[in-house]
């Protein structure tokens, strides 16, 4: 019985070595795919080489407030920011070549300057944006409120403008009748403090405000993983994605072959062998576990060797984490075998299925952006808790423990799929 079972086992891999498409599908097609994906992701996490939000900036003012902002606006390192004409602006944002497009308007600079001291109306900056980039039109006003703010502080308080305004500004209160007493001595007392202010500027070098307000506090970014400076690496999530996906098609293709073996008869062959139904579908589970196995080792070497996907945890939890997700997509092939009544029939059905049990589990977008109903019901989705552990095992950095449940999560899937693909199973082509 033993050689008989070693005998089958060796036929699955040989017939699939030979097999160019199950070849091409298992091995080139993710590398490709999670290669372009981790790239897209952020791919090693050099913030150099990331993509820039493409923002157009019109300045109508000409004005040094104006020029200012636009210049801090190019400086900003998430930005891409080019020059450009109100009806150039509003075409390139509408075609989807630039993603937000900033128009300053004329007198700008002197309506900002009014109305950073009294309660003249504030000039308007137009911001158009593409709809389909709501995220990254919020980052661009965000980062443009800040560099409004630093660049009308910065000509109000040391700039000519700022002084010729604060004196107009002064006269204009000193006149004014109508302003309450108090209120009209506590504006000219700060007016000739800001005068003052200026004058001192204009006679020294060293200004602490020579640069405007600026927010009174600083960030420190730091991307929280398990190990300290361990860096994100996008193709560990992109690569993880893709292996589960087409691992998984490996697992359509041995059940589609166990249903082709049934149209030819093979099935009633082995059976007069005498085959017991154990030994077909272990031989054939073992097989297809072992080419899982392989296929996820194989993908997750070139990850390593090209894009430098390292395992930063556990390498006996990544390798734990693997074996259960090869033996789930084992019992995965089994179950789809025995529902199967035809190959054509069954293969379009058990790609559908797994397209959705891989999106649900996190290989294609983060499961962050799902809705929180969704989120909690992916816990009955094989796929999540294989790219769980994948993802643990890797860029996380996490130890043996955080591959536990996902281990026992696969195991217990791959154990009702064997148990519910042996129940069904029928020898005749008829099931």
């Amino acid at each position: 019985m033993m050689i008989s079972f070693r005998a089958l086992v060796r036929k699955d891999l040989q017939l699939f070595l030979v097999d160019r498409r199950a070849l091409l599908m298992s091995f080139a097609v993710p590398i490709a795919i999670g290669s372009f994906f981790g790239y897209v992701l952020g791919g090693t996490g050099d913030q150099a080489n990331a993509s820039k939000i493409p923002v157009l900036a019109v300045d109508q003012d000409h004005s040094a407030i104006s020029s200012e902002i636009v210049s801090r606006l190019s400086g900003e390192k998430a930005l891409a920011v080019k020059p450009s004409t109100p009806v150039k602006a509003r075409a390139a944002v509408r075609k989807g070549s630039a993603t937000v497009a900033v128009i300053i308007p004329p007198n700008f600079g002197r309506d900002a300057g009014s109305a950073f001291f009294g309660p003249q109306q504030k000039p308007e900056i137009s911001v158009l944006y593409d709809p389909s980039h709501v995220a990254e039109r919020s980052m661009v006003a965000g980062i443009l409120t800040g560099d409004v703010m630093q660049a009308v502080s910065k000509e109000m308080f040391t700039g000519p403008t700022g002084r010729e305004m604060t004196k107009d500004s002064l006269a204009r209160v000193e006149k004014n009748q109508s302003l309450p007493v108090e209120e009209k001595k506590r504006l000219e007392d700060l007016l000739r403090s800001v005068d003052r202010w200026n004058q001192q500027v204009g006679q020294s070098a060293d200004a602490g405000l020579s640069g405007g307000l600026t927010v009174p506090f600083t960030t420190h970014e730091e991307a929280v993983t398990a190990r300290q400076n361990t860096q994100y690496n996008g193709y560990a999530h992109a690569f993880a994605g893709m292996v589960v996906q087409f691992v998984l098609f490996l697992g359509i293709d041995v059940g589609i072959g166990l249903l082709q073996q049934r149209q030819r008869g093979l099935w009633k062959r082995f059976r007069a062998a005498p085959l017991s139904r154990g030994v077909l579908l272990g031989s054939r589970a073992v097989s297809a576990a072992i080419l899982a196995f392989f296929v996820v080792q194989v993908n997750f070497l070139f990850a390593r060797l090209i894009f430098g996907v390292r395992v930063e945890g556990s390498m006996l939890g990544f390798l734990g984490v693997s074996a259960a997700f090869a033996l789930m997509t084992a019992g995965f092939g089994m179950l789809v075998a025995s529902i199967g009544k035809t190959p054509e029939a069954t293969r379009g059905l058990a790609i559908f299925a797994t397209l959705i049990v891989v999106m649900l589990g996190g290989a294609w977008i983060p499961m962050f952006l799902f809705p929180q109903w969704l989120q909690k019901l992916t816990i009955v989705v094989p796929t999540r808790w294989a790219m769980d552990g994948l993802e643990a095992m890797t860029w996380r950095g996490l130890g043996w423990e955080a591959a536990i449940t996902p281990i026992a999560a696969l195991l217990v899937f791959a154990a009702v799929f064997g148990a519910l693909a042996t129940l069904r199973f029928h020898w005749d082509a008829e099931g």
